[in-house]
């Protein structure tokens, strides 16, 4: 998959395998950099001003309160005397991990073997969907995250496309899920 992003080589904490790092791992991204002259051409202009968007992926047991009082006391601590800094909040969630022994983890996987005719691959997932943290905290349920998109339907980007074939066993997977939790 590294030839997908345009890497040959892996990158990040060579302490930890893709996968983990992938599914396991806190990152810090950089997702908008806005700073000095940014037209067509060149100019050599330092910029008086700079803005950054970063997000955060958190793993169980890092508090989001506490990482981003770090972020704030690590910028301030780079910053030359006469400058300052702002930084404005947009949400925080804290990460969820559902036990592979979960009882409807379990059902779900078998009904998605059925679907597919071959075991079932459990896998993590570093994407956040914040209200699955709420179930689990304020309703005490674990939530299902199953995905059926395949490496190359390019989720989030300009083309991103979604097979037929996905899609329909996509359904009849949730129509077998459904009926093996009712059991």
């Amino acid at each position: 998959f590294l030839g997908d992003v345009g890497l040959s080589v892996p990158a990040g904490e060579a302490a930890y395998p893709a996968l983990e790092q992938l599914w396991a791992r806190p990152t810090c991204d950089a997702n908008g950099i806005i700073a000095g002259y940014t037209d067509e051409g060149t100019k050599t202009v330092i910029p008086s001003r700079a803005t950054v968007k970063l997000s955060f992926r958190l793993v169980p047991g890092q508090d989001p309160l506490t990482i981003r009082e770090n972020l704030r006391e690590f910028v301030r601590a780079q910053l030359p005397d006469d400058c300052d800094v702002e930084f404005m909040n947009f949400g925080a969630g804290t990460a969820l991990e559902v036990p592979l022994d979960d009882p409807h983890l379990q059902k779900a996987a078998t009904a998605m073997g059925t679907e597919f005719g071959k075991d079932t691959v459990l896998m993590g997932n570093g994407a956040s969907i914040p209200i699955a943290t709420s179930f689990k905290e304020q309703l005490g349920m674990n939530s299902l995250l199953i995905g059926f998109g395949l490496n190359d339907d390019s989720i989030h980007s300009p083309n991103e496309k979604y097979n037929m074939p996905s899609f329909v066993h996509g359904t009849r997977s949730w129509a077998r899920i459904l009926e093996a939790l009712a059991a």
